[in-house]
């Protein structure tokens, strides 16, 4: 075979893997020791004690590199030490003693642990031979250890050698333990060193005993192909570097050896400006790049810039993107591979496809969120064109080709985004709608425990945030009426699930607003609330809507819905409705001829896969009734949910992910759902702006007395009236205009009263009731 052929080859695996990303993770070295019992003869990290230098990091030191590592965006702590100094140098071990440490490992495991509490960056481990008990102890303040193979050529231990005089270098000695590794679950680096005397057969030998450990254990998370680079002082100084052509040669055998998943990196740094052939031959990792600290191995061959490796990574028509020092896979499967308190840091630096962050935006907060750059290279992938060309036509797509749009970055992303917009005019023009309305919400006392909810309250003294309360019926009224002289048309009326709480609450709530503004549209009841009131009732959903109907409800929203998986909502909200249950009340209203909306809340446990089923759901639903009038993506909001305090939560999507669900959503739901609302309680005005050049149409409500995200935590504030909104539009270069719930328009002196409004009223909270009410309703 050729080599254009091998690399050829080598390439086509690596894409049908890992299709067009390539990852890096942003890190910082923390070299804890650089004294090592070792002599190998190409190292110049590892020296003798030095007059003045301590043995070993003070932990401050550590800390400091750390938290500047943590305010650049990086995600890992690597440590990488000398192995076991104690064992050949008296001052390793008076230090040590000095400290209240026994060993090196003792130490390690103590700052490892601090970095991780203290800073949030997740320590991956390089410390040399361990026993099984240390690797244990390191599990547990680590998400990932790691251990070069290097080789399995006995001749380099042999006297004029590599590895003469290192007994650790012995290739059993480091096979025995990154089986012990996998023994433990501990999700592992490893790899070769190319070009220090050995063979392309002993290269392939090496690759062939790594490929054995992996299918046995199944625990190496990548594989490293390291070039030899001589460094002047070393026994191997006057060795030549190993060749690019055969550097290349030996990533594309590893690829072919190790199969298309597995994750093959090699150190951009050590090809210096030849780095960018590396993804000729089928890498599909830069590992780990600093923009803090240095290379301490490799001190005379500095890291290419983030911005170098993205654009030679672009490129090549892939697209960068970060990761953790657990990689997605492993991630994905936390209750084997991490120990318990690595869990929560671990998801909580993770997206929704196990990948870094990236940022450190969150929904809810009043950090200005940052677009993805746009791509170097034009043009999607050939998966991503024909997704994007379907939907556009209509076609029902499919749950795998929903979750690849979601997965789109650097030139998909692009066009994703392109597409969704070019697809937002055909239907709707420039035009961005939005409602002047008042959220009333009636009372946060709820009997379901959803863990990701900081509204409702149980008992006073589980507060989050604020006092359990009711809104008695004639505040109810008040309210009404006061959003209508505020030329309000719709007043949102939701609340708990309150125990006491019947039918005929939901019915006297109905009539209270109605008396306060008999001309408002009131828009109401969550599924959940009108499941719960039919069954208080004791008769049907469907005739329980046409109750609310005939009392004047005008439409319901598609709230509660959070994920329409069930795997999903067994974590979110067991005791809530289950998917099928939601789709089926949805159905019935519109059956019933109630309008209702349709949501999203994501960003928390959910995956592109639950994504894909949740708006399939919805578009099956419409297909089958059009009563879907727009469709709300609504960002988890974090920061006072119980299932983040618990650790059990991320902290909400990331901004790409934001705007994709908003892209994503327009295309598929085409033709059925012509309005994606964009939230801008969650989002504020930037991000309002960035997904309304995603495929966004509208902004919702002005949500006069919005509560339910600022008891999340949001800092947007709980109205933007019709002066701001139409600032807002204009900013984003649009049309402006009111809209009602069912778009169209409203009158005239409802809009001309919306502007200039008075004040509002303080706000009346009643005490919460204890006994629950007999249902007053005649069953005829």
């Amino acid at each position: 075979m050729t080599p254009q052929a091998l690399l050829g080859l080598a390439r086509d695996m690596r894409e049908r893997g890992h299709s067009r990303t390539v990852s890096f993770s942003p890190k910082v070295f923390i070299p804890l020791t650089q004294l090592c019992r070792d002599v190998c003869g190409y190292c110049t990290f590892a020296h003798p004690p030095r007059r003045g230098e301590r043995a070993f990091m003070a932990v401050d030191k550590v800390l400091e590199i750390a938290r500047a590592g943590a305010a650049a965006g990086c995600t890992e702590a690597l440590f990488t030490l000398g192995e076991l100094p104690e064992q050949r140098y008296r001052v390793a071990r008076g230090e040590l003693t000095a400290m209240g440490h026994e060993t090196t490992i003792d130490y390690l495991v103590d700052v490892a642990g601090r970095v991780a509490t203290e800073t949030g960056l997740l320590p991956h481990i390089n410390a040399g031979i361990m026993s099984g008990e240390d690797m244990e102890r390191l599990r547990a303040v680590s998400v990932s250890q790691g251990l070069m193979l290097e080789s399995t050529s006995l001749k380099l231990l042999e006297r004029g050698g590599p590895h003469f005089g290192s007994k650790g270098k012995h290739p059993q000695v480091r096979i025995d333990m990154i089986a012990e590794a996998g023994r433990r679950a501990i999700p592992f680096t490893t790899g070769i060193l190319a070009g220090i005397g050995e063979t392309r057969a002993d290269r392939v030998e090496s690759l062939l005993v790594i490929k054995a450990l992996h299918e046995r254990f199944g625990h190496i998370q990548e594989v490293i192909v390291q070039n030899f680079q001589p460094k002047p002082g070393t026994r191997m100084a006057g060795q030549p570097a190993l060749p690019m052509e055969e550097m290349l040669w030996t990533v594309a055998a590893a690829r072919i050896v190790l199969g298309p998943d597995m994750n093959i990196q090699a150190p951009p740094n050590l090809s210096f400006d030849d780095f960018p052939r590396l993804l000729e031959a089928g890498i599909n990792d830069w590992g780990g790049v600093s923009p803090v600290t240095p290379d301490h191995v490799n001190p005379e061959a500095a890291w290419p810039t983030l911005e170098k490796l993205r654009i030679a990574t672009e490129r090549s028509g892939a697209a960068l993107v970060a990761r953790l020092p657990i990689y997605p896979a492993w991630l994905a499967d936390q209750d084997r591979w991490l120990a318990p308190a690595m869990r929560t840091p671990a998801l909580r630096a993770s997206d929704a496809e196990g990948w870094g962050r990236a940022d450190p935006w969150s929904p809810g907060t009043l950090a200005a969120p940052k677009r993805p750059a746009p791509s170097i290279r034009r043009g999607p992938s050939a998966g991503i064109e024909k997704a994007v060309a379907r939907s556009a036509s209509g076609a029902r797509l499919g749950e795998s080709e929903i979750a690849a749009l979601f997965a789109a970055r650097a030139g998909d992303f692009d066009a994703v985004v392109t597409a969704a917009d070019a697809l937002r005019r055909k239907v709707s023009g420039g035009k961005v709608r939005y409602v002047v309305n008042r959220n009333i919400n009636y009372t946060n006392v709820c009997a379901y425990k959803c863990s990701f909810c900081a509204f409702s309250k149980g008992k006073a003294s589980d507060n989050l945030r604020g006092k359990p309360y009711e809104v008695s019926l004639d505040e109810v009224s008040r309210r009404a009426a006061e959003a209508w002289e505020r030329g309000a048309t719709e007043v949102c009326m939701q609340g708990g699930i309150h125990p006491a709480f019947t039918g005929q609450t939901y019915l006297d709530l109905l009539a209270a607003a109605k008396r306060g503004a008999p001309s408002i549209h009131v828009h109401a009841f969550s599924p959940l609330e009108v499941a719960h009131g039919a069954e208080t009732l004791a008769i049907s959903v469907e005739r329980f809507l046409g109750m609310l109907r005939d009392a004047g409800l005008g439409s319901l929203p598609g709230t509660a819905a959070e994920i329409l998986d069930d795997d999903a909502r067994a974590i979110l909200c067991p005791d809530k409705l289950s998917a099928a249950e939601w789709l089926g009340v949805v159905e019935a209203a519109h059956r019933a001829g109630l309008p209702t909306t349709s949501t999203i809340m994501f960003g928390h446990i959910d995956t592109p896969l639950q994504w894909a089923r949740h708006l399939l759901s919805l578009r099956d639903l419409q297909e089958r009734t059009g009563g879907i009038t727009e469709f709300v993506p609504l960002p988890f909001v974090h920061m006072e949910a119980p299932l983040y305090f618990k650790g059990g939560a991320r902290k909400g999507p990331t901004f790409r992910e934001a705007m994709l669900m908003h892209a994503v959503s327009r295309l598929v739901l085409n033709p059925l759902i012509a309005n994606i609302q964009v939230s801008w309680v969650k989002l504020g005005a930037e991000g309002v702006l960035a997904c309304l050049d995603a495929g966004a149409n509208d902004l919702g409500g002005t949500l006069m007395n919005e509560s339910i995200s600022r008891a999340a935590g949001t800092q947007h504030g709980q109205e933007l009236p019709p002066i701001a909104m139409d600032a807002l539009i204009a900013r984003a270069r649009r049309d402006g205009g009111q809209r009602t719930t069912l778009y169209s328009t409203p009158g005239p002196a409802q809009v001309a009263a919306s502007y200039g409004a008075a004040d509002l009223a303080p706000l009346v909270l009643g005490p919460v009731r204890t006994k629950q009410r007999a249902a007053q309703v005649a069953l005829a």
